[in-house]
């Protein structure tokens, strides 16, 4: 990326967003918008030309925006950050693209009330499961779970809710950005994938500025009342038994390609938004282990990892796709910015809305052992998509 290049004027990120949002759209442009964990920063990339890929190797990618599917098998979509721009401190730096121009001479008032549209592209036809047919496709899992098939499945659902025809994206994307701090918040649109947009606390890898690779083990879920001190939170033997598997997994990957040179701390109780999880971090010097791929590597070995899928990964997503009863797409895949200063920041896409006409469908879903009560594992599901809904409700509406 070039020098930055500051403005002198202070200006609104929300109209800022607006405007690149409109520029895409009269340009029949797919963009992504981010923030990153625990920082002020807005980005914005937006493209003409997306690619579909099916082999993903990070240390040759131009800097872009990657969104992948859950099924490993189907393409991934990199947009190329062609137009680029950051927000921050209320002023825009980085300034790229055959719009930079146009964008830095657009008005910098308050935010306009005229609502933007966004792509859409249809979902898929399945049915939203009420409680009871979720519970039975609970206790699917813990009958194949018991029957040794597997050591863990992770089922999913989804909800759909009506959303205000006139709303506008980019203040639905700072609004979650707002509320979640610590969390990946992202908007991506193309005509290819329609419209997503979520607030992910579950980084999958990382690469750093100084070649230092990072994933995290994250499992169990409970209701955060704020003000709670973390210390004084106890987790149950399932939980602390579920998040063991995404380290083994973790590690077992490791193994693998011979990798011993790690370091590993956790696991700790966490926030994200209204739940805590626990989640164990793992870092690997790359140059060190003179490994400069391996980045890519455990990208392709890790997703979809078990903490979204199951053990073992091929038999648990087949055994998903008979029974869940419709088709993920991009819910609990991957996004993340590749090549934007010299890092690679992919997460995995939880806390999740795809956004149609009138229409959100949001997801979430949660780890199944052979003692998991059907009851409880639908009360997590409901959690999750709160993240999302108290939002819709109490924002947008």
């Amino acid at each position: 990326m070039t020098e930055p290049i500051q403005q002198g004027t202070l200006r609104s990120v929300d109209t800022d967003l607006q405007n690149a949002i409109r520029l895409s759209l009269d340009s029949d442009a797919a963009f992504a918008l981010w923030k990153l964990p625990d920082s002020t920063a807005v980005y914005f990339a937006g493209s003409r030309h997306p690619v579909g890929i099916h082999e993903v190797v990070l240390e040759d990618m131009k800097p872009g925006f990657l969104f992948a599917p859950f099924d490993p098998g189907e393409k991934k979509i990199l947009l190329p950050a062609d137009e680029f721009f950051v927000h921050q401190e209320g002023k825009l730096s980085n300034v790229q693209g055959e719009w930079a121009d146009v964008l830095t001479r657009m008005p910098v008032e308050s935010a306009s009330s005229t609502p933007h549209a966004y792509h859409i592209r249809q979902t898929d036809s399945g049915r939203a499961a009420e409680q009871s047919g979720y519970e039975d496709l609970v206790n699917q899992c813990r009958e194949a779970i018991i029957g040794g098939r597997f050591e863990k499945l992770v089922p999913t659902r989804f909800k759909e809710v009506a959303i205000p025809e006139k709303f506008d994206l980019a203040l639905l994307f700072l609004e979650l950005g707002r509320r979640y701090p610590s969390a990946m918040v992202s908007v991506f649109s193309s005509p290819q994938s329609g419209t997503w947009i979520g607030a992910t606390p579950e980084m999958l890898v990382k690469v750093d500025a100084n070649q230092h690779f990072h994933t995290v083990a994250v499992a169990g879920t409970q209701r955060y009342i704020p003000g709670t001190d973390l210390r004084s939170i106890t987790w149950t033997q399932k939980e602390i038994e579920e998040q063991a598997l995404v380290e083994r997994y973790i590690i077992s990957c490791f193994k693998k390609i011979r990798l011993r040179e790690f370091d590993e701390r956790g696991p700790r109780t966490v926030i994200a938004g209204n739940v805590v999880h626990l989640k164990t971090e793992f870092e690997v010097d790359m140059e060190a282990t003179r490994y400069p791929q391996l980045g890519s590597v455990m990208l392709q070995l890790l997703h979809p990892t078990s903490a979204v899928c199951g053990m073992p990964m091929e038999a648990s997503m087949a055994f998903l796709k008979e029974n869940e009863g419709y088709s993920r797409q991009f819910y609990s895949g991957y996004l993340g910015p590749v090549g934007i200063n010299n890092e690679v920041q992919l997460f995995v896409n939880l806390r999740c809305m795809q956004l149609g006409k009138g229409i959100a469908r949001l997801y979430a879903g949660g780890g199944v052992l052979g003692d998991s009560d059907p009851e409880k594992e639908w009360q997590e599901t409901e959690l999750k998509l709160n993240t999302l809904l108290s939002v819709i409700r109490n924002y947008l509406t």
